[in-house]
């Protein structure tokens, strides 16, 4: 009996064959990439778009301004160009309220960067309580400025202040807060230490804590001590934080107002501007000299100083702060990996 093997059947071609049908997308499918590419800018669009009404067009505004001898009344202005500028500039006064601007600004700054990250580091450290601590440090920054203000208007007061009483007690003199420049510049920049300090400390810790912990190991594995860890490896991945930190810092030292502002009762800068700011001479040409076309010639002055300041300091960061090279590329899986080769080199250099 022979049997017959199927012969293979033959489809007979199509003219369509060799032909790419083109892909029907549907609607949903398009609606999808469209949410895809387009969503992420939808979600930030409200802050640029508030930034933009309450930010830029409020600078612009004020630089328009600058330029008129601006009448509020009548809402208009006539253009004088840069003699708002010629006359500030011109002013005694601008330049007594720059210098104890700048006074108070570096009395303010460098200690309270200081000490937020000395403290910083020591809560990073396995200490008791951790959480309490780090709420405590931020408890001054939720008091109101005002509160602040005259809370130390009084612990600095020149009679019968409580620092004062504590010099007496110990057989120094009394120092007249309100009186001398330099003293009532510290005094302010004991007010701004206390309600920032907090602030900028659990900024640095987050980001001390986002640190790497198989370095410190590798480290203690090398012999590298506490303040030897700190310096080569906690101070160099604190570098974008700190250039964060510095230029906010900078931006907040120079617009200072409300710790000057209730130092006394008056409220302007003392009787021979022994703590006149730039935002104190600015609110007085402004609301007690009604001339808004200098004072925003005088905010526009103000605006460039900061900005020049911030870049400075942003150099200064960036040369004295090593970077941290190639660290934040690496995965966490080569980090470990390296921390491994460490440690196994050094056991066999030791055996």
């Amino acid at each position: 009996m022979t049997t017959t093997q199927p012969r293979p059947t033959t489809r007979a071609p199509r003219p369509d064959d060799g032909i790419r049908q083109p892909r029907v997308i549907s609607f949903s499918q398009k609606l999808s990439k469209w949410d895809l590419r387009f969503s992420p800018y939808l979600y930030i669009s409200p802050f640029f778009i508030m930034f933009a009404i309450v930010g830029l067009f409020p600078i612009a505004y004020t630089a328009v301004i600058s330029f008129m001898d601006w009448d509020l009344i009548r809402n208009e202005g006539e253009f004088i160009g840069f003699d708002q500028y010629i006359w500030i500039l011109s002013q005694p006064h601008f330049w007594t309220a720059l210098r104890n601007t700048f006074s108070i600004f570096l009395l303010s700054s460098v200690p309270q960067l200081v000490l937020a990250i000395f403290i910083a580091a020591v809560l990073d450290r396995n200490i008791r309580a951790k959480t309490f601590w780090r709420m405590a440090v931020l408890v001054p920054y939720v008091v109101a400025p005002i509160a602040v203000g005259l809370i130390f208007n009084a612990m600095f007061a020149d009679q019968s202040g409580f620092i004062n009483g504590i010099l007496q007690s110990i057989g120094i003199g009394a120092i007249p807060w309100h009186v001398e420049p330099f003293w009532s510049h510290v005094a302010i920049a004991t007010m701004v230490n206390y309600r920032w300090m907090g602030y900028n400390t659990l900024i640095l810790l987050a980001a001390m804590q986002a640190v790497n912990r198989d370095f410190y190991e590798a480290a203690t594995v090398d012999g590298a001590g506490p303040i030897r860890q700190f310096f080569s490896i906690t101070l160099p991945s604190l570098k974008p934080t700190l250039i964060f930190v510095i230029i906010t810092a900078t931006i907040g030292g120079l617009q200072i107002f409300d710790e000057p502002r209730v130092f006394d009762q008056a409220g302007r800068g003392g009787s021979a501007q022994q703590w006149l700011t730039i935002t104190l001479y600015l609110y007085d040409v402004g609301w007690g000299q009604w001339n808004f076309g200098r004072a925003a010639a005088m905010a526009w002055i103000l605006f460039i100083i900061i900005l020049l300041i911030g870049l400075l300091n942003l150099i200064i960061t960036r040369t004295l702060v090593r970077d941290e090279g190639l660290r934040r590329e690496l995965s966490k899986r080569q980090q470990r990996e390296q921390a491994k080769q460490a440690r196994r080199a050094l056991k066999e250099t030791q055996a």
